[in-house]
């Protein structure tokens, strides 16, 4: 009997001890895009870390501390109008693979110390190039300078936003000078998305995406400041092809710009985030997002009508990265949502179980779904000319946070 009831009380804490695990797993999660625009004086700095794709680095990291400078020290950086991937490597310079906070630069064992940076991380800082001195000086000040520099010319300005041991946000006073740094660097080899997809079983999607030149030209124009694919296999796409021949010449391409993100999002990246998601479709009022929804290694997509998983990746080399689906992504801008099914009428022998009401008779009626109930297609859409029988209905299950209560207050019963 003992047994029996720590048995349940082990699985009826269960759900809320994996809660926790979830909880504390995400609790260290940072995103230094968000941590700086709460301050305008760095918007210049913050703008630099996305368009190098830097801002995805340092949020896939932990670990890690950012020395940010102010709008008036990147303007001295600007002014010498380097490349895009030699002022990348200048960036990355000021992200160390360490955590130091105000009080850990005051308490550095023997006054300084040496950390290494993304640049010393990416094999494209000869020798120790890629590391940074940090000395506590006299009179409370902390020098920043690169390992190979004869003097100190960045100071540690403040603290301005970090989580314990995971991140730190501090300023320094100037950009860190480095000629090695800043010397030209030549980019990635250009990439041609159709080629890397037929090559690689997408070779429908591809030749479809070929045929239309608007949406052709939309991916490959997407390609330097960062996109992702999300490429139908190819038995996938070819069983969609009637369907998609019924949509107007608009609806076809915006189908397939609904299958690119105008950023960069390597597949780690996608298994540590959630949340809706902008398309190369998505136009004003016409959203053409999705969800992204991780569940351990697996990732989905989620639309309005389907619910499709990557099954691989093909290219991940920022700033592109193609990754294959088993499903056609549907937006519900063109297709409509198929009704829900009733639920089936219960059979005899469970009627014959169910309780009599002792004051009258029960009647044997079976309701038909209410049509109030059933998801309806976008009013305002005109490309709403593919059948509905196309779309495949998610019959999915999702806990809100208001039925965890009961699992907190049985967690804590536990604990008594």
């Amino acid at each position: 009997m003992q047994l029996r009831q720590n048995s349940a009380r082990t699985f009826g804490t269960l759900p809320v001890l994996l809660f926790v695990l979830a909880l504390s797993a995400t609790a260290h999660a940072h995103n230094i895009t968000r941590i700086l625009a709460k301050f305008p004086e760095f918007s210049t700095f913050n703008h630099y870390l996305t368009v190098t794709h830097l801002a995805g680095e340092i949020n896939r990291r932990t670990t890690i501390t950012v020395c940010a400078v102010d709008n008036a020290a990147m303007s001295s950086l600007l002014a010498k109008h380097l490349p895009l991937y030699s002022l990348k490597n200048v960036l990355s310079l000021h992200v160390l693979l360490d955590y130091f906070d105000a009080k850990k630069l005051h308490q550095i064992t023997n006054g300084t110390a040496l950390a290494a940076t993304l640049f010393q991380a990416t094999g494209s800082a000869p020798g120790s190039t890629g590391f940074v001195n940090i000395t506590d000086l006299k009179g409370g000040k902390v020098g920043f300078a690169p390992e190979n520099s004869e003097q100190i010319e960045a100071y540690f300005v403040k603290g301005v936003e970090g989580i314990k041991y995971n991140i730190s946000v501090i300023q320094i006073s100037k950009i860190l000078p480095s000629e090695v740094a800043a010397a030209p660097t030549p980019g990635p080899a250009a990439v041609n998305l159709t080629s890397a997809m037929s090559a690689h079983g997408c070779k429908v999607f591809a030749d479809t995406l070929l045929t239309d030149s608007e949406a052709e030209k939309t991916f490959q124009d997407g390609v330097d400041g960062g996109l992702t694919v999300f490429c139908p296999v190819d038995d996938v796409f070819k069983a969609f092809l009637p369907k998609y021949k019924n949509l107007t010449a608009g609806g076809k391409t915006s189908l397939l710009e609904y299958h690119g993100v105008p950023v960069y999002l390597s597949i780690s990246t996608l298994k540590s985030n959630n949340g809706v998601m902008n398309t190369l479709a998505t136009d004003g009022a016409k959203k053409y997002d999705f969800t992204v929804q991780n569940d351990g290694e697996e990732v989905t997509l989620q639309t309005k009508i389907v619910t499709a998983k990557i099954t691989g990746t093909l290219l991940d080399e920022d700033p592109v990265a193609i990754h294959t689906i088993n499903k056609v992504l549907l937006p519900k801008e063109l297709f409509k949502a198929e009704a829900p099914t009733p639920a089936p009428a219960p059979s005899p022998d469970e009627a014959a179980d169910a309780p009599k009401s002792s004051k009258k008779k029960k009647k044997a009626a079976s309701a038909p779904a209410d049509s109030a109930d059933s998801p309806s297609p976008d009013a305002d859409s005109a490309d709403q000319t593919a059948d509905s029988n196309g779309a495949v209905r998610f019959d999915g299950i999702s806990m809100g946070f208001g039925s965890l209560v009961p699992c907190v207050w049985l967690l804590v019963l536990t604990l008594l």
